[in-house]
């Protein structure tokens, strides 16, 4: 026998270090999608002609995903087999739907866009994936697989987003994705946007050809070279025209083609001169321009989108933030409601034109009415979210920005949730940051793409106090007086709750909820000249916060000490002041290349002096991790990022956090994954589990609970890593383990999370019987459980509702699988009855050994701050039980008297009958309760909720006392009488 009784908050704080655990104890463990259960961006969709209800959809950072329902639910489809979440383009083999191609790296451009690396295909209909080549195209803009022959494929690859480089243009395949040959390249700055085939013809290639390129300062689309190209040999070689299309700055195009004239092509085009929808009719050998609506090429580097319809070659549609019509092939054009705006793609049936899919910037909807009405966006957990910030309540909740939809307060036990219950909107608005005031739950700060606001949640309004109050939209940055990011940083001290930070150049304080702001440094970026003009070149201006450069990036106070803060810059430096901001220091690691953002900060909480930065590069071209440590306030610096110690040389690193109950427990995220180390970034390993490889914006620890937010795939918790906090060299996978369980609560909320939670490790599967026995302090059996049977006690029926939505939560149910087992407790006796807080034991019994921990169970802090006391939770318990054993005492004397009612003794049945008519009630509608329904109702007043017991409950218990002991006592008289 093995007794373990070290609680788990002494081993998290004294574990050593270690350069490697086993992933074995991380099988089993999974992340919780906490929501918002609403949409995001999608790039690209498709459908299968053959299959009306089936549909995909490429989420811009959040994997491929499949309806199989016409948008009813969606799936995602890639996870654990493609390591990239960013989505270009989708094809489904005409000849075999059973063949689909999955073209990574979004085309929409904009600043915070996921590279791709390469192409996907599956033969099985999504069950499994392979790697098809092109790792380094960068983004995909189209896709298009041959019509009788799935294994010859056209991929435009536009090419490294961030840089220069030749693996760009179109590319061919006729071996299914095994060898590839770039059969147009027009330059290493230029790659192809678009490739269509000749519909009935596939010897008929289109491609458009253009430059676009994303710096963290601006975006470039467009430039002298370029344009529309046209293959009639399947693609090996292509000619250049330009008869009747632009031929001077020409930018991002889309085209497309219809079967119901394979000559017709469309193209959406950005150009100066010449921008609008262009129209062939002789498969593309002349062109005319047939509409110049500017609001189809808003923002193209973003949008350009054109879909066709292949039953009606004058029906064409366009999106950009609005989406548009056209019934006379193009020249006149009315606007289309869409669920969303933000329109990226459409795909419209070949069988039927009003069967489609559509995508925008809320996700994907179906329609089989030609767009009149549209699939919900409310299934699909597909936002990015930039940050997240957590209060103090119970249970906490979460405070996030979502690009294109505004804000969000979310309950920490919302699964999925349902707005106005688990997640409610919040202040400010995409960009966020959202931030709770420390002390009054009422207020929330919020920023708006720069601009600071306090929301009072009790009158809904949110106050603007906007930093120096200057407009931002549309400056060149070098005009600006204060340059805020569109994300721009803002903290809480945690020594004083009054005071706010807020990040331009300068760092910025109030203590007064915005009213009143002070600088409190000199400008704390690089200033590079060279990157402070207005963004968006040669063709399209595009000035929206997004390419501020040189601002502050991330701000973090020390939790140790007051007045030391630390800085990081979106253009690189990092600063810290020690002074309260009276001076600054410059402490940017000597060996960190220019021009990198600080995404993240994180103060050690463990350890005065040391802090950890999180950097990325990609949006220069360098996609290195860039993880730092320091232990001396920046005079020196560690990078725990090499490239050879786990998380590999080009996934660029977005945000790193230490827990605060482990020291060197550190948690990375990546733009593929996340990462885990257990010695202080010396050696990392992966710990995505079941999230997948997405882009991880931000990380955050809060009451033993890892917390994620995603570029694509919304939120997610991992529920208690405290048996992170308990693994040394001592566990080993080869031997069964029970953890020191996390306190747990008894709480009428999601009682099925925030109870006792008891976890284990097993090396394998278990082939016996595994035991959990619960113990009070004494060693007294409370309740048990165990693989073989059903768990004694079931979900009872009172004492605070143990449930999800405040109904019976279920009673424990023990796995025996190899890797982390989780069973919580549901605070329950073997009479279903919840137990009072206190202190607790389990017993785990496997393979003949057996393990014991301690734990407590915790009041609900709602329920003591409404005056209930732990007293008065035991009070409730053993009145609660003696009132059980009161219904099981009259239950007995009822079943007595009816079997005396049911003899053949006709003196019995006459005697007892009197003593029947007092304890059951008659069935008939409200008929005068018998002795057993005034027990039972006493019974039901007291357990329901966790309370003091009433005076009046106590009393009336006497009453009833009395009541059952006199007529146990008539009964007995009758019935042992004999006669």
């Amino acid at each position: 026998m093995v007794l373990l009784l070290t609680p788990a908050s002494v081993l998290s704080q004294s574990a050593p270090m270690m350069s490697e655990v086993n992933p074995s104890f991380f099988e089993g463990m999974r992340y919780r999608q906490v929501g918002p259960l609403q949409g995001g961006r999608v790039t690209a969709v498709t459908g299968v002609p053959s299959q009306p209800q089936t549909f995909y959809m490429g989420v811009a950072s959040g994997g491929l995903w499949r309806t199989m329902d016409g948008g009813e639910s969606w799936e995602p489809i890639t996870d654990g087999q493609v390591p990239v979440g960013s989505s270009g383009a989708i094809a489904v083999a005409d000849s075999d739907p059973d063949v689909i191609y999955f073209g990574t790296g979004s085309d929409g451009l904009r600043s915070n866009v996921s590279t791709g690396r390469g192409v996907y295909k599956t033969t099985d209909g999504g069950g499994t994936w392979s790697f098809a080549g092109l790792y380094n195209v960068g983004q995909i803009g189209a896709l298009k697989i041959h019509p009788t022959d799935p294994n010859t494929v056209w991929v435009a690859a536009n090419g490294d987003a961030f840089k220069p480089s030749t693996e760009r243009g179109i590319y061919k395949t006729t071996d299914g994705g095994q060898t590839w040959r770039n059969t147009l390249f027009v330059s290493d700055s230029t790659g192809a946007m678009d490739v269509e085939i000749q519909p009935g013809n596939p010897s008929v290639v289109y491609a458009w050809m253009n430059r676009i390129e994303r710096k963290p300062w601006t975006i470039i689309s467009g430039s002298y070279e370029g344009g529309f190209y046209k293959s009639t040999d399947g693609g090996e070689s292509f000619d250049h025209i330009s008869d009747g299309l632009p031929n001077e700055l020409i930018g991002k195009a889309n085209m497309g083609v219809t079967d119901a004239n394979p000559d017709r092509i469309y193209a959406l085009v950005e150009a100066k001169p010449g921008g609008g929808l262009y129209r062939s009719d002789d498969a593309g050998q002349n062109w005319m321009l047939v509409n110049d609506e500017g609001a189809m090429i808003q923002r193209p580097f973003y949008y350009t989108t054109l879909g066709t319809d292949p039953t009606n070659a004058d029906v064409v549609y366009t999106g950009a933030e609005g989406f548009w019509r056209s019934t006379d092939g193009g020249r006149t054009v009315t606007r289309m409601p869409t669920p969303h705006g933000d329109n990226h793609d459409i795909w419209v049936s070949p069988n039927d034109g009003n069967t489609m899919v559509q995508a925008n910037d809320g996700g994907a909807n179906v329609s089989y009415d030609g767009g009149q009405t549209w699939s919900t966006q409310y299934n699909q957990p597909t936002s990015e979210i930039y940050g997240i910030h957590l209060d103090d309540r119970f249970p906490y909740r979460l405070y996030a920005a979502q690009q294109d939809d505004g804000t969000h307060i979310l309950s920490s036990v919302a699964e999925g949730g349902e707005r106005n219950v688990d997640w409610w909107s919040g202040p400010g608005c995409e960009t966020g940051p959202v931030v709770p005031h420390p002390t009054y739950p009422n207020i929330v700060y919020g920023s708006c793409k720069g601009q600071f606001v306090v929301q009072d949640r009790e009158t809904g309004q949110s106050k603007p106090y906007w930093v120096g109050a200057q407009s931002l939209y549309g400056n060149a940055s070098r005009d600006l007086i204060l340059r805020f990011q569109r994300v721009s940083p803002m903290e809480l001290s945690p020594h004083d709750p009054s005071v706010i930070y807020y990040g331009s150049q300068h760092l910025h304080r109030s203590r007064d909820m915005g009213v009143t702001w002070e600088t409190m440094s000199p400008d704390l970026t690089a200033f590079p000249p060279h990157a402070q003009g207005a963004s968006g070149e040669p063709i399209t201006r595009d000035v929206t916060g997004e390419e501020f450069y040189s601002t502050l990036y991330a701000i973090q106070e020390s939790p140790h000490q007051a007045g030391v803060i630390w800085t990081g810059a979106n253009d690189g430096p990092f600063h810290i002041t020690q002074d309260d901001g009276d001076s600054w220091q410059d402490i940017t690691p000597p060996d960190l290349p220019e021009g990198g953002r600080v995404a993240w900060i994180d103060v050690s909480p463990h350890r005065q002096g040391s802090a950890y930065y999180a950097v990325y590069r990609y949006l220069l071209g360098d996609y290195s991790p860039y993880i730092y440590r320091t232990d001396d306030y920046g005079q020196t610096w560690s990078r725990l990022t090499t490239g050879d110690n786990g998380i590999p040389a080009d996934w660029p690193t977005r945000v790193v956090r230490e827990d605060p109950n482990r020291e060197g427990l550190l948690y990375a995220g990546t733009e593929f994954g996340l990462f885990i180390s257990f010695n202080n970034g010396g050696n990392w390993q992966p710990f995505h589990l079941n999230i997948g490889n997405l882009p991880i914006n931000d990380i955050q620890v809060k009451n033993k609970d890892l917390v994620i937010a995603t570029q694509g795939r919304a939120i997610w918790i991992l529920d208690n890593v405290s048996a992170l906090h308990q693994i040394t060299p001592e566990v080993t996978v080869t031997e069964s383990h029970l953890f020191a369980p996390k306190d747990g609560y008894r709480t009428s909320t999601a009682a099925h999370l925030l109870g006792p939670n008891i976890d284990y490790y097993l090396p394998t599967p278990a082939s016996g019987t595994v035991t959990l026995d619960i113990l009070d302090r004494a060693g007294v059996i409370v309740n048990s459980y165990n693989s073989a049977q059903p768990p004694r006690g079931g979900g009872g029926r009172g004492g605070g509702g143990f449930g999800r939505r405040g109904g019976g939560t279920p009673a424990p149910s023990v796995t025996t699988s190899a890797g982390f087992n989780r069973v919580v407790w549901n605070v329950r006796d073997t009479e279903g009855l919840p137990v009072p807080p206190g202190q607790y034991q389990v017993r785990m019994g496997v393979g003949g050994e057996s393990q014991t921990q301690r734990f407590n169970v915790l009041i609900d802090p709602r329920v003591e701050a409404g005056g209930v006391t732990v007293a008065d939770l035991r009070e409730q318990y053993e009145h609660n039980k003696i009132m059980n054993a009161m219904v099981a005492e009259v239950d007995a004397l009822i079943e007595r008297v009816r079997a005396a009612q049911d003899s053949d003794d006709s003196n019995l049945q006459r005697r007892i009958a009197p003593i029947a008519e007092k304890l059951i009630t008659a069935p008939i509608r409200y008929s005068s309760p018998g002795l057993r329904d005034h027990i039972t109702y006493l019974q039901g007043m007291t357990s329901r909720v966790d309370m003091k017991i009433g005076r009046d409950a106590i009393a009336r218990h006497e009453v009833l006392r009395a009541e059952l002991d006199e007529i146990t006592r008539e009964a007995s008289n009758i019935l042992d009488s004999g006669n």
